[in-house]
């Protein structure tokens, strides 16, 4: 009877996840969808507890006083954590934090199939446990040594935000796949030899890093949800082992979804998995011509043509979260509504270091929802645009993505070179992510203001307030 409880609550966290997942496709939604997802993960956690209490379910034994002393102080001390991190980091670094959480599941992973194939008895471990152990010790360390790459590379920690390639890179990596499948193969032949679990989450943690140097900062998006799903299928393949029902349930939702943003966020750039992560975009440094240059207009030259328009589209990109500059951008488009002018926001899926990072930027700022545009319906508006106000984004406007033989082409962009006039914030003239200079920069329609996007931000405010 109390399996059968425990199997239907369960079930009831499982349904909420799936309600969850649905609610936070909305912006709307979304944090209803959080709080569904916290209770179906809390029925989750107590259902479990409840099991490793009476032996049940879950595969380890009933927890003894000491074991329990162990539990209470590991909730206490991720929750703290996880409090203090909700609380202090910024929503600039939301990106690093979502590539350390990725890491850490994987992680967590990869360590309790460890304890669990270390505490069977050498006799006693048969080939379904060993390979189910091998598999998420692969997943798990790939999952938690990529998520560190990514992170230093978000935060350009003592690494380059570009792809970082070398001789005969895919073909070693390669190499360490297949032998890392030939150690899991082994130990599905050789359940007893556990102590091959140490090489392969070697194998596993370099193969982690040899497959994310190489992809460039442009490819973050693509790089974070993929991730996201390997650690829920790392989480799944523990469920598998551990026997637990909610566990694998979980897993294989975040994986499944994990890999579904994945496609949505190729199919945004026009490119496959294969090319995001073998292409190594973004290599080549590139960068304006040394005989190209271009005005610089000021702040108060950006409020003119601002004054004139009826029309105003407004392009957040990267730049917008590094310098903060999203509360300032909120006044000028509320400056701009108060005078009649139609303000919308252009956002490309792709924007920013991982999936809706420029949506998540913008509502903390309090901005409407009903004023955010995907981008087909900015596209449509763009013509109409009398000034297309744009914050840091480059590769997202680029029109090289129209022409063949470029890093980016076929990537669909924000076809702002089609307003009127074109105002691009911007520290340089340097180019994005993807190495390939932007035309236009260059082009007479275009205004470059350059310096600090929350400077310049802050500086049209108080040209506008002024006028």
């Amino acid at each position: 009877m109390i399996e059968q409880l425990t199997v239907l609550a369960y079930l009831g966290a499982a349904v909420l996840f799936v309600v969850a997942l649905k609610a936070m496709a909305s912006p709307t939604t979304a944090r209803k969808g959080n709080l569904v997802g916290a209770g179906g993960m809390l029925i989750a956690i107590v259902i479990t507890l409840v099991a490793l209490r009476r032996g049940g379910v879950a595969s380890f034994p009933p927890v003894g006083a000491g074991g329990w002393w162990f539990i209470i102080i590991a909730a206490v001390i991720g929750s703290a954590v996880g409090a203090f991190l909700a609380l202090t980091v910024r929503m600039t670094a939301m990106p690093q934090m979502v590539a350390m959480f990725n890491g850490f599941g994987g992680l967590a992973s990869g360590l309790v199939v460890f304890a669990e194939i270390w505490r069977t008895p050498a006799g006693e471990v048969g080939a379904y446990l060993a390979v189910t152990v091998a598999v998420s010790t692969l997943i798990g360390w790939v999952t938690f040594t990529g998520s560190l790459i990514a992170f230093a590379k978000l935060q350009e920690f003592k690494i380059s935000g570009r792809p970082i390639i070398y001789p005969l890179q895919t073909p070693a990596n390669f190499a360490l796949l297949a032998l890392a499948v030939a150690l899991i193969v082994l130990m599905g032949y050789f359940p007893g030899w556990r102590w091959l679990i140490v090489p392969l989450a070697l194998l596993a943690a370099a193969l982690g890093v040899m497959l994310t140097i190489r992809i460039g900062g442009a490819d973050m998006p693509v790089v974070i949800s993929l991730l996201n799903s390997y650690s829920g299928l790392a989480a799944c393949a523990t469920g598998f082992v551990l026997t637990n029902p909610g566990l694998i349930i979980a897993g294989a939702l975040v994986g499944a979804s994990g890999i579904i943003l994945t496609r949505l966020m190729c199919h945004a750039m026009n490119r496959s998995l294969a090319n995001v992560l073998f292409g190594g975009v973004g290599a080549a440094t590139g960068g304006p011509a040394a005989d190209r240059t271009v005005k610089g207009y000021t702040p108060v030259d950006a409020v003119m043509a601002l004054g004139a328009a009826s029309q105003v589209m407004i392009v957040p990109g990267y730049g917008m979260a590094v310098s903060q500059a999203q509360h300032a951008v909120k006044e000028i488009a509320d400056i701009l509504a108060e005078r009649g002018v139609k303000v919308a926001y252009a956002i490309h899926p792709v924007a920013g270091r991982m999936p809706g990072h420029m949506n998540v930027l913008l509502a903390e700022a309090d901005v409407p929802y009903d004023q955010l545009y995907d981008l087909e319906k900015s596209n449509s508006e763009f013509e109409r645009t009398d000034v297309a106000l744009v914050l840091g984004a480059n590769d997202v406007i680029n029109p090289a993505a129209r022409e063949t033989g470029s890093a980016l082409s076929g990537m669909p962009i924000l076809d702002v070179d089609k307003a009127a006039t074109v105002i691009i914030c911007k520290r340089s003239l340097s180019a994005g992510f993807a190495g390939v200079d932007n035309e236009l920069f260059y082009a007479d329609r275009t205004m470059m203001v350059f310096g600090d996007g929350k400077e310049t931000m802050t500086a049209i405010v108080a040209a506008l307030k002024g006028g």
